[in-house]
């Protein structure tokens, strides 16, 4: 007998409990290969709910839910992910449930499935979460927190479900020595949040000119322990004119905070967290990638690479970009990110809209590979080409006029298909197209060990646009799958297993429109 079966041998004269809390240790690819290792190993593995809840954990990139619920038993939860799994590749549904809005939404944001509106009239925030209220008649309610506001100063919120958090961002009047009053209150209680290490913070405290200042767009977002705030076309102290980033460490006492100014030149239009650590800027030339470090308990902001964007034709230049924010609770998970690119020039009205997709890791990782090419980062120091990372990790989509914004949730999108108004000005229900880039699914389609009849491979295309001077490439491949039931309705949200539409119903006119909000279950 050679000495690998004697290792063998003794290894499985370990009692199977201790053997599986050994197991149990080993990195998700690790345990895939000790199947391999004898059929009594493999044996053990597949007889353990847990072991193989995590292999399928890792294999369809599983997030985890947004908000806390009940405890479900391993086997149970295992069985739930294969039958949602399954419900997405088919694009069928399990559950249509459908409640009306009794008011229309405006200036509302989605965040892990509850909408939230600014209802100035009636000085509130509304946060309005549908849930299931009878199992048996798939009956929905809507249930709503309020949270109040001074519509004379109220300029913007957004809110973290997670955290139980929500931020408002009010004006302070002309002649103040800073801008903005930033408050952090509970999400469910409206008082402040007791996790907040102040209940309310002065943004651009001695930044801003104090008769002058009048930013004409802000935003605004929550990711961990951080908020941030982007105003731009902001009169300095020194009445310049530049845009402004400001991150807080909001759960800290001492209100830690770093400021980040950019010349208004650049043309930066947003900004995005990645990490704890890391975050995204836009602007109408290229991405910058920024770190938050601690220097002596202080926080500072350190650009660390720089990636250009795809050249285009003369006159057209990127006129506003925009991200798809990854929610905190999937900040640890790799995942695809959004980025939305609206074109514009001098000479036409029509402004072409792209949308383009990158994993976050592909970001993180690229930074390495920035540094290796131009040392440290700097304002002076050049972007990486589009030709060194965007051919090969990205995946570029042209948009129509009113179709619905690309949702994301992990390596899995959906959208609804073409334009909301026909050319006859009628509104028109649309099919819904869901995407998996999860390269796991994509490798066993090319295998062929995935049915096909409801599903096709996507790989080695890209839009076909004579806008840009760069080749657009055809990196991440993705399994299509679109329904054949259509949908009438104007936006979206998505999660896990669900999908939440904004609906409309027409009446005897095209103005005679209500709203609902539809959940779609997927399990």
């Amino acid at each position: 007998m050679n000495q690998e079966n004697n290792i063998t041998l003794k290894l499985m004269d370990v009692p199977a409990e201790l053997l599986l809390y050994i197991l149990g240790h080993l990195d998700v690819y690790d345990l895939v290969r000790a199947r391999k290792v004898c059929s009594d190993i493999r044996q053990l593995i597949d007889s353990s709910s847990e072991l193989q809840y995590l292999i399928d954990v890792r294999y369809f990139n599983a997030i985890p839910a947004s908000l806390p619920g009940g405890d479900i038993a391993i086997a149970t939860r295992r069985q739930l992910l294969q039958n949602s799994e399954a419900a997405w590749q088919r694009a069928e549904y399990s559950q249509r449930n459908s409640i009306p809005m009794p008011y229309s939404p405006d200036n509302y944001r989605w965040s892990c499935g509850i909408l939230g509106i600014p209802a100035k009239s009636l000085q509130q925030l509304k946060f309005v979460q549908p849930s299931l209220s009878d199992g048996d008649t798939h009956t929905i309610d809507l249930q709503q927190r309020i949270c109040k506001i001074d519509n004379t100063v109220f300029e913007g919120y957004s809110f973290s479900p997670a955290q139980d958090l929500v931020a408002i961002l009010s004006r302070t009047m002309r002649g103040e020595s800073h801008a903005y009053d930033v408050t952090f209150r509970s999400l469910s209680e409206d008082k402040p949040h007791p996790d907040a290490g102040s209940p309310l913070v002065k943004a651009l405290d001695n930044q801003i000119h104090p008769q002058l200042f009048d930013s004409p767009y802000t935003q605004s977002m929550i990711f961990g322990d951080y908020y941030g705030l982007f105003c731009k076309y902001a009169h300095t102290a020194d009445d310049e004119l530049v845009d402004f980033l400001q991150i807080w460490n909001w759960k800290s006492k001492e209100a830690s905070q770093c400021l980040q100014m950019f010349d208004t030149d650049c043309g930066t239009t947003n900004f995005s967290f990645l990490t704890n650590d890391r975050f995204l800027v836009a602007s109408a030339r290229e991405l910058k990638l920024f770190s938050l470090d601690t220097i002596d308990s202080v926080n500072a902001i350190r650009l660390v690479a720089r990636f250009s964007f795809p050249a285009l034709r003369d006159p057209f230049i990127f006129h506003f970009i925009t991200f798809n924010p990854i929610p905190f609770h999937a900040s640890a998970h790799n995942q695809l990110i959004a980025i939305n690119m609206c074109m514009s020039a001098p000479t036409t009205n029509k402004s072409p809209y792209f949308t383009f997709y990158i994993e976050r890791n592909t970001l993180l990782e690229l930074e390495s590979t920035y540094i290796s090419r131009y040392g440290e980062a700097s304002q002076d120091s050049p972007s990486l080409p589009w030709s060194a990372w965007g051919p090969k990790y990205t995946r570029f989509f042209e948009n129509s006029d009113s179709s619905c914004t690309h949702r994301i949730f992990g390596f899995r999108s959906a959208e609804l298909i073409g334009d909301l108004v026909s050319r006859d000005g009628v509104l028109q229900p649309r099919s819904l197209r869901i995407r998996d880039f999860n390269p796991h699914r994509v490798t066993d389609f090319k295998a062929g060990n995935i049915s096909t009849s409801h599903q096709r491979l996507v790989e080695g295309e890209s839009p076909n646009s004579t806008l840009f001077l760069d080749p657009l490439g055809p990196g991440l491949p993705y399994i299509e799958t679109i329904s054949q039931e259509k949908f009438l309705a104007n936006d979206m949200t998505m999660e896990a297993n669900r999908i939440t539409l904004l609906s409309l119903k027409v009446g005897n006119s095209i103005h005679d429109i209500s709203q609902s909000i539809e959940m779609l279950d997927f399990e």
